[in-house]
């Protein structure tokens, strides 16, 4: 037992669950995955600065190669085979037109677009400032570097939105206090997330994908989401696990090329070039994703509640 406080209940009870290594791009050294025991939130242990997560997503992640000409706005996805692909397991789509919407971890500006021309006024942010060659290219409205609520009015946006970035800030409570801050009375915060109690990382254990240390810092039950809820003030109008059945995809591809500690991985870090002899795995693997296989795993652990993606739907109070 390792006495070490939770972020969001603040019991001392906590146990180190795991021993993780960044399995994707390299980055030295290894983490302690701490739970919970009251909760059931899951955080690492260490020094986290702006400053180190900056430098992370800036050197570490893959952004920098990407070519401008590559950019593709999102677009409208509906029907079924949005449903069986698990489209709305991102957060941007839960945002309805013509609303005034911050996109937190705006990424390579994609969601941007898509707010754009669904005639919504969006801004962005985001840590990794090669958001800024895609922002001076396409106009959009962007702010490089982790969220400053002061830099936007008080109560200016009817959407917020943050897909897969809550996991990612050193002290959540004061991240959603940040996001209350900028909403409209009765506006909107829309999260996605790994859900860490999922089949998957059961499963999968410590080669679970979204484990993703040491980006993720943060993890997320249901039980710490509802503190964290009403440490910020808002209501929880929705919880569920919607997952992109492309995730299960990746997770084969993960445990194909998972690498040594300190190395990086050949998939992740080539963005999806696989060159060595698991080429041909590879091509096998993303065969039977094709078949529709995944997406019907997918859908059905969705169905159970027990998916590897929370959406949840916050409502300022």
């Amino acid at each position: 037992m390792v006495e070490t406080r939770c972020p969001l209940c603040k019991n001392s009870d906590c146990r180190i669950e795991r021993e993780l290594y960044d399995d994707r791009y390299g980055f030295k050294g290894s983490f302690r995955l701490a739970k919970c025991l009251k909760c059931g939130h899951r955080h690492l242990q260490g020094e986290f600065t702006p400053e180190l997560i900056s430098r992370l997503y800036s050197e570490y992640y893959p952004r920098s190669a990407f070519k401008l000409e590559e950019h593709k706005p999102f677009i409208e996805a509906k029907g079924f085979f949005a449903w069986l692909k698990g489209k709305n397991s991102s957060a941007f789509r839960w945002v309805p037109k013509n609303v005034r919407v911050l996109d937190i971890g705006c990424g390579f500006g994609e969601t941007l677009g898509y707010h754009k021309a669904r005639g919504c006024d969006v801004y962005g942010v985001e840590a990794d400032r090669n958001i800024l060659r895609v922002a001076e290219r396409f106009g959009y409205k962007v702010h490089a570097g982790l969220f400053e609520p002061d830099i936007y009015e008080p109560a200016s946006f009817d959407y917020v939105t943050m897909d897969q970035v809550l996991e990612h800030t050193i002290d959540p409570v004061v991240a959603l206090m940040g996001v209350r801050k900028v909403l409209k009375e009765g506006g909107v915060a829309v999260l996605s997330m790994p859900n860490p109690d999922g089949w998957g990382a059961r499963v999968f254990g410590k080669r679970w994908i979204n484990w993703h240390v040491p980006y993720h810092i943060q993890h997320f039950s249901f039980e710490s989401m509802k503190i964290l809820a009403e440490k910020a003030d808002f209501k929880i109008e929705k919880t569920c696990t919607i997952t992109d059945s492309s995730w299960l995809w990746l997770q084969w591809l993960h445990l194909l090329t998972y690498p040594k500690e300190g190395e990086p991985s050949e998939f992740w870090a080539s963005n999806g070039r696989i060159t060595s002899g698991k080429r041909k795995i590879a091509r096998v693997i993303t065969l039977f994703h094709l078949t529709g296989a995944d997406h019907l795993f997918t859908r059905f652990f969705d169905f159970l509640n027990i998916g590897d993606n929370y959406i949840f739907v916050l409502k300022k109070i």
